[in-house]
């Protein structure tokens, strides 16, 4: 259990849940090949969907493996899943648009929490801190003042890795091969992506992650 920035964002890192990675990698390359994200995510995107059965059992027991820890971590009762998908990293750095070179946030809703499970090993996530604004933790409240800075800070070439473009770096989890890693959607975020990176498309040799999203219901 990790606790990052001011705020003490909680991050969650586990190892060893799920099935052997390379039973992942084949459930991906059934549904390969991955349409172009849609939602300024750098490279291709394919969601499960509730009729990829195998699929779909595979992030059902993922999660009821998770369960115990994710309750204990956020302090939550129980969650429902909202949305499942593979993902693969693809975007050369020199094309990435500029909110794509800058950390993000997924929703500010705070009952939202994002569920990360490295397929592959690879350099992992980092979290932040907009320097203009100090807000690790975005809300209603805060919304406007982190945008309307974003747009005013030119973002840094390439994809961010530390201390750059307005954002302090305030912690970061490895992408171990079979980990998961959980976090309020609200907190900035990017992947650690280094430079030289070369992106594939192809599940069994990119940078492959399940990416998921939960709502947590407490009491």
């Amino acid at each position: 259990m990790h606790r990052f920035g001011k705020s003490r964002a909680p991050v969650l890192s586990v190892d060893g849940l799920g099935p052997p990675p390379a039973d992942i990698v084949a459930l991906a390359a059934s549904l390969a090949p991955f349409p172009p994200a849609t939602n300024h995510y750098p490279g291709v995107r394919c969601i499960i969907r509730h009729q990829d059965r195998t699929v779909t059992a595979y992030v059902e027991a993922l999660l009821e493996q998770a369960a115990p820890y994710i309750g204990g971590a956020f302090d939550i009762d129980s969650f429902d899943l909202k949305e499942a998908s593979f993902s693969l990293v693809t975007t050369p750095a020199e094309a990435l648009t500029a909110i794509q070179r800058a950390p993000h946030f997924d929703s500010i809703d705070p009952d939202l929490y994002a569920v990360l499970h490295y397929v592959r090993p690879n350099a992992g996530t980092a979290f932040y801190r907009q320097q203009a604004t100090s807000i690790e933790l975005v809300d209603q409240a805060s919304l406007n003042r982190v945008v309307n800075s974003a747009r005013t800070t030119p973002a840094p070439h390439g994809y961010i890795n530390g201390n750059r473009g307005g954002y302090t770096c305030i912690g970061a989890v490895e992408g171990l091969e079979g980990r998961l890693v959980a976090y309020p959607a609200r907190l900035l975020h990017s992947g650690r992506i280094p430079p030289g990176f070369i992106g594939s498309d192809d599940p069994a040799r990119g940078r492959l992650t399940t990416n998921i999203f939960i709502r947590a219901h407490r009491s």
